[in-house]
């Protein structure tokens, strides 16, 4: 196949896809995207919220054509030209998951387990082309099980590191810092990835989440400013507190202004990971292999 013309295909196939995912996520039933526990009839029961076409379809159209046409570029020579099909349907099939569980952690603060055991699934496919195709990671003599067991940690390694996180939190602060959602999700993505993935498939999340964190700091720090103002001001300042407080009470927890999901950027950092895998392995194995890590 011609470079440029499986370039347009990409482009073209990822938009299409990226739009339908919005029509994907209208039929997902609602119970995917409540909170565990979670009932009807609960005092605070609010329906999830849905993809709109404009931003969210625009969003993922440019997102999934973006991933499958960095892959085509990165990978044309890699996966494509000697047909690695496992690979290619790796990057197919889980993007636009990856954009529900986007849009699901950022609109409704839940991660579908039903879309972390679909990327798992993905996983285990890759665990066969191990067997079958050839990985950039791994010479062609390595043994059998490297690759298994390297996709199998990753899994453990992923979910542990933010179980440790979440209990970390829980012990000394009092407060969860990661939920069950980005625990799954991660292990799952670590089933994809493997070890040298989800390092990248961490620090990419990492890095562009700081540059969402940032505004939302800012942004918090002027809120709380403005609060202390109004208290200030106001002529009952119990009074205000207690309007401030209650107005804060009234806020669903999907709608906290101070929240930022984690689970979207893991999400991405794995959908960039695997439309630039071969370029991140031409980087950084030199380093893998100086430090005694390459198999």
């Amino acid at each position: 196949m011609n470079f440029w013309a499986a370039v347009m295909i990409a482009a073209f196939f990822g938009a299409i896809i990226g739009y339908l995912q919005t029509f994907v996520f209208a039929k997902i039933p609602e119970k995917w995207l409540q909170d565990y526990g979670v009932k009807e009839t609960d005092p605070d029961f609010r329906l999830s919220k849905r993809m709109k076409f404009i931003p969210h379809g625009v969003l993922s159209a440019v997102f999934c054509a973006m991933i499958y046409t960095l892959f085509v570029i990165f990978s044309f020579n890699t996966y494509i030209v000697p047909a690695h099909p496992f690979h290619v349907l790796a990057v197919v099939l889980s993007t636009p998951i990856i954009v529900i569980v986007m849009m699901s952690d950022r609109l409704n603060r839940i991660i579908p387990d039903e879309c972390s055991l679909a990327l798992a699934a993905i996983g285990l496919m890759m665990i066969v082309a191990d067997f079958f195709e050839s990985d950039v990671w791994f010479s062609a003599d390595v043994k059998w099980w490297i690759p298994l067991l390297n996709r199998v940690i990753a899994a453990v390694a992923g979910g542990g590191v933010l179980f440790l996180i979440n209990f970390l939190c829980v012990t000394f602060l009092g407060k969860e810092g990661m939920g069950q959602g980005d625990m799954k999700l991660l292990a799952a993505c670590g089933l994809i990835v493997g070890c040298y993935g989800i390092i990248i498939t961490i620090y990419v999340g990492i890095i562009v989440a700081v540059f969402f964190a940032i505004p939302l700091l800012i942004r918090k720090y002027m809120r709380k400013a403005q609060e202390k103002k109004e208290i200030e001001e106001a002529k009952d300042k119990v009074a205000k507190r207690r309007e401030i407080a209650k107005r804060k009470s009234q806020v669903h927890f999907a709608d906290d202004p101070d929240y930022l999901a984690f689970g979207p950027f893991l999400a991405l950092g794995t959908a960039v990971y695997l439309a630039l895998e071969p370029y991140f392995a031409s980087q950084f194995m030199g380093y893998i292999e100086l430090f005694g890590l390459a198999f």
